[in-house]
């Protein structure tokens, strides 16, 4: 189903909600049994949700006594190897009171480029779904190389969302919204609705921003709604702690309205909309 406008989100028949390193890693880790609670009402009311997290390397971090963020990939890979077993350990626990399993699915862009793959993925995430299995993707970090990486989790969740056709589509950071310019210089105003024809040109979202446990920024959760939105699928930016009323209709954040158009998923899907 097409959803026109955030409020007709809790009819969505099935959801991607994207979470970023900031908001559930390190000193923020509290934030998980929250997520968990709000995706588990959803998942309550019959709705499929897929988590997309991100936080493995972030995760992982403190347990090889790293201060801050690792520059050489080795490292990385061994931090993500760590911390994407601690991740998905704090989910499970956060999601055993609903009784609700979880599964994880590990992707490269790799796999969203060769057909093989990208169905054998897709099979095996309709099939969880299928069992009730709330899937938690995430890219593999511990096998991905900067060449092939989706370069931020914004964009594996938009392609996330064109794979398994998701109604929707909900982008959740440490911002409220997405605003004209960024917040606190003069002038920034928060944008409440972007149509699917708007063009993006007079809003300066920033460039990407790499910070102490992730990478993302405003200009990428633009990006990778507009990715979604044009294959009609609505997308939310909001903040994680909003993630209740996200899911619940409210009129927060900024809402990207769907295209009327969902191409066909051929060719090299991590290529779409790039």
């Amino acid at each position: 189903m097409t959803l026109r406008d955030r409020s007709e989100l809790p009819a969505a028949r099935r959801i991607v909600v994207k979470v970023g390193s900031s908001s559930i890693s390190g000193e923020a880790a509290w934030r998980i049994p929250v997520l968990v609670e709000a995706l588990a009402a959803a998942h309550a009311r019959g709705v499929e949700v897929l988590l997309v997290s991100s936080g493995a390397i972030a995760t992982g971090m403190p347990f090889l006594d790293l201060e801050s963020r690792p520059h050489d990939l080795a490292t990385q890979q061994a931090a993500a190897a760590v911390g994407q077993n601690v991740l998905v350990y704090r989910y499970q626990e956060a999601l055993t009171p609903f009784k609700i399993v979880a599964g994880q699915v590990l992707l490269t862009a790799h796999d969203m480029e060769d057909p093989t793959h990208r169905s054998n993925a897709r099979r095996a995430i309709e099939r969880l779904l299928g069992l009730g299995i709330l899937p938690i993707v995430n890219e593999n970090d511990t096998v991905a190389t900067h060449e092939i990486r989706f370069g931020d989790n914004d964009r594996l969740a938009a392609l996330v969302a064109r794979l398994v056709g998701a109604d929707a589509l909900v982008l959740l950071s440490d911002i409220t919204a997405l605003y004209t310019r960024p917040p606190g210089e003069p002038g920034a105003e928060p944008i409440a609705v972007i149509e699917a024809d708007d063009d993006l040109s007079s809003y300066a979202f920033g460039s990407k921003v790499v910070n102490s446990v992730g990478t993302g920024g405003a200009a990428t959760k633009a990006s990778a709604a507009r990715l979604a939105s044009s294959a009609g699928i609505g997308v939310l930016v909001t903040s994680a702690d909003q993630v209740a009323e996200a899911l619940s209709g409210a009129a927060i954040g900024t809402w990207f309205a769907p295209s009327d158009r969902r191409p066909a998923l051929t060719g090299p899907l991590a290529t779409l909309g790039g």
